[in-house]
């Protein structure tokens, strides 16, 4: 008789652990999964995206353009979101995306999701991709230098993402000493490829963390590299823009000297071609740089030349990749 009572109420635990298993899991077709929320630093609270497991991941086999309907949880709360297939060929992704509350914008070298609130031409709120012919450690180490000129970042080498498997993560949502939050919060995504690396950024004001943040991860748990069929070098137009950022960086009073026509200060395209593109800034001193871009690696050195006090141009000892300034 005892024996027969301790079998009946093992039966039973098994019973109800296995009920609780099956009404736990779930996938694309179940009830939705939050990811959990970060914990935040003891100093700054930073509402950022949700880590942890993925809440679902691109489906196999979609057309670039197939639309479909999905669930994920926001703000504690199930929302259906309509969703669009993306696949970019050119730059070698696909993923999927909210097309109710981004805007789809092609791009021979990137492809942006820009907030439908958000002037397309200036989006404040918008997730961006492009492609890197380095590898991921490369880019990562670049662009967290880059982004520690403004933030305190954290960096995840092995961030999981639901379609792309690990990633490298980077997380500037803290102003530089990690005191402070600033008003603009960036997070990259670089996802190791064959041929190099893919670079997903997402931007976003602090206010809206909770949401686009939020909205932006549940995008990327779709997202995995492709085979990438575009072209591979930097236009003349890219490498252009990233000097001149590269420059607006080192010296933000440039933009003000440039607008104000009080100091001719400009940046153009001295000379291009396959092998070399050379962007030439005018600083408001009188000098001549020229950066010199190997337009497939990005890898660029500087020369400079001072009309009346130098007899020739010389190189410098700056150097840089115009790579880590694009977008």
């Amino acid at each position: 008789m005892i024996k027969r009572k301790t079998l009946s109420v093992i039966s039973a635990a098994l019973a109800a652990i296995l009920l609780l298993t099956t009404l736990g899991g779930c996938g694309r077709s179940g009830a939705a999964t939050e990811p959990a929320e970060p914990t935040a630093s003891s100093e700054v609270s930073v509402p950022a995206e949700p880590a942890g497991e993925p809440a679902a991941e691109a489906a196999p086999g979609r057309q670039d353009g197939e639309r479909f309907e999905d669930v994920i949880i926001l703000e504690g709360m199930e929302e259906t979101v309509r969703y669009e297939h993306v696949r970019n060929d050119a730059i070698g992704f696909e993923m999927d995306y909210d097309y109710e509350q981004f805007v789809r914008r092609d791009g021979s070298d990137c492809e942006r999701f820009v907030s439908v609130w958000d002037d397309p031409e200036a989006p404040e709120n918008y997730l961006e991709v492009r492609y890197d012919p380095r590898d991921a450690e490369t880019v990562a180490d670049a662009v967290g230098k880059v982004l520690s000129n403004e933030y305190e970042i954290s960096r995840d080498d092995s961030f999981p993402l639901g379609g792309a498997g690990r990633c490298i993560r980077i997380d500037a949502s803290a102003d530089v000493g990690g005191l402070t939050m600033p008003e603009r919060l960036q997070m990259v995504y670089i996802v190791p490829a064959d041929d190099g690396c893919r670079v997903a950024v997402a931007h976003y004001f602090i206010e809206g963390a909770e949401g686009f943040g939020r909205r932006f991860r549940y995008m990327m748990d779709t997202f995995s590299a492709t085979e990438c069929r575009g072209e591979k070098r930097l236009s003349d137009e890219q490498a252009l823009a990233a000097i001149r950022k590269y420059c607006l960086i080192g010296n933000p009073d440039l933009k003000d000297m440039e607008a104000g026509g009080e100091y001719p200060v400009y940046w153009e395209i001295a000379s291009g071609s396959e092998q070399e593109i050379v962007v030439l800034f005018r600083s408001y001193t009188g000098s001549q740089l020229r950066y010199h871009i190997d337009p497939l690696s990005g890898d660029t050195y500087v020369t400079e030349f001072v009309p009346a006090v130098t007899a020739e141009e010389t190189r410098t000892d700056e150097s840089l990749n115009a790579r880590d300034y694009l977008g």
